[in-house]
């Protein structure tokens, strides 16, 4: 890890659940020191999130990748000021507590600041500063809802749909990781102190989705559910074969989209009115569906793929956890890696992306126990003797 582009930084990740940890999940995979603070109870609530095995939370193993574990008090003065310490000597600092907490506990940025000046802070919360919710309790799902996601999402006679996994929580922090490193290039190469980056579950989300406002802004209609289907361009849906597996296709470019009539038998509609321009074949998309739905559902998957790869369509067959892991491509550039580990004996995760020709990120190790690093962090980090050490957890400090 030490050979990585981020080597030498030290992060705090002193935030809990999902987006704050995976931007030091993040930047831990490029060569960053990453320090995760957990309260001595329990750990980070991510720990018992999901699905578990032998009581170890398999999401936390993978997030809570190549990061050192600490337990560290908040709730208690003596834990704020030892947190204060740790920022003094660090470069970011990741925290999603509330607003009112931060300031509570003089954890906000000015006081942290104070302390090192050099610092950036990323502070992750559901609604942002600044306004009326800003102190309020916030979720990815409300992220998902209140960015205009779910409103968009299933079919045009059923509900709005929630994903069921942690896609506001994992826009946020792509969105909060590559912040920090904006800051840290201000810092570094412009000869500027750290700052402070506030990030919250909608607006990352809801900017994926900006067609919705631009469409309402300027047109006043306000765009809703359409299933599979997508409102800028045809073929676009996701088709059942004759061996009951499903095959996506999108026809986002015109010469797809031709290609792909021409592919099922249907050469002459690419020179009919109806089909032959983009904005034609929106308004004829039914008609579309239909003709692929047929031609697809009288073959099996690997026949439909085999004659839509050989004709350049861009169409792919819809995986589950066991197909993606053993899709032959995927193999090949090892997209999966299997990683021993103490407690669960060894499990494959997901690769660091994207890839680097020069300095690839890695996976040193999966999460570790709780408070795995507190003898290495306060002994050597801090310099607090082994007295001061047995004091902290006589105290529930530590």
């Amino acid at each position: 890890m030490s050979q990585g582009p981020l080597a030498g930084l030290r992060v705090i990740d002193a935030a809990t659940l999902a987006a704050g940890p995976l931007i030091a999940t993040w930047l831990g995979e490029h060569g960053a020191e990453v320090i995760k603070v957990e309260q001595p109870e329990g750990g980070d609530p991510l720990r018992q999130w999901g699905a578990q095995k032998d009581g170890v939370g398999l999401m936390w193993k993978s997030i809570g990748r190549n990061k050192k574990s600490v337990t560290l008090d908040l709730r208690r003065e003596a834990g704020q000021n030892l947190l204060r310490d740790m920022a003094g000597q660090a470069d970011v600092i990741v925290l999603n507590l509330r607003p009112s907490t931060l300031q509570k506990w003089g954890l906000d940025y000015g006081s942290l600041a104070a302390v090192n000046s050099r610092l950036v802070m990323v502070h992750v919360t559901g609604f942002g500063a600044g306004g009326p919710k800003s102190d309020r309790p916030g979720f990815g799902t409300l992220g998902e809802a209140m960015s205009g996601f779910a409103h968009l999402t299933g079919s045009p006679d059923g509900p709005p749909t929630l994903p069921s996994f942690m896609l506001a929580d994992g826009v946020a922090g792509l969105t909060a990781t590559y912040a920090v490193m904006m800051a840290l290039y201000h810092r570094d190469v412009h000869g500027a102190n750290g700052q402070l980056i506030d990030v919250n579950l909608i607006e990352p989300l809801a900017r994926l989705l900006e067609q919705s406002v631009l469409t309402y802004d300027q047109l006043g209609t306000a765009p809703s559910r359409t299933g599979n289907r997508w409102d800028i361009s045809a073929p676009r849906n996701v088709y059942l074969t004759k061996d009951g597996r499903w095959l996506a296709m999108s026809g986002s470019a015109p010469t797809i989209a031709k290609r792909a009539l021409e592919a099922v038998g249907r050469p002459e509609l690419t020179r009919d009115p109806r089909f032959a321009e983009a904005q034609q074949r929106l308004k004829n998309a039914t008609a579309i569906d239909t003709i692929m739905a047929d031609w697809i559902s009288a073959r099996t998957l690997d026949e439909a793929m085999a004659v839509f790869e050989a004709a350049n369509v861009a169409a792919a067959p819809v995986y589950d956890a066991e197909q993606l892991l053993a899709d032959p491509h995927l193999t090949a550039r090892e997209a999966y890696v299997s990683l021993p580990d103490s407690e669960l004996g060894g499990m494959r995760v997901q690769a660091p992306v994207p890839r680097f020709s020069d300095t690839p990120g890695s996976v040193g190790h999966l999460g570790p126990a709780l408070g795995e690093h507190n003898e290495e962090i306060y002994g050597q980090w801090l310099g607090i003797d082994a007295a001061g050490r047995q004091d902290l957890r006589s105290q529930g400090v530590i």
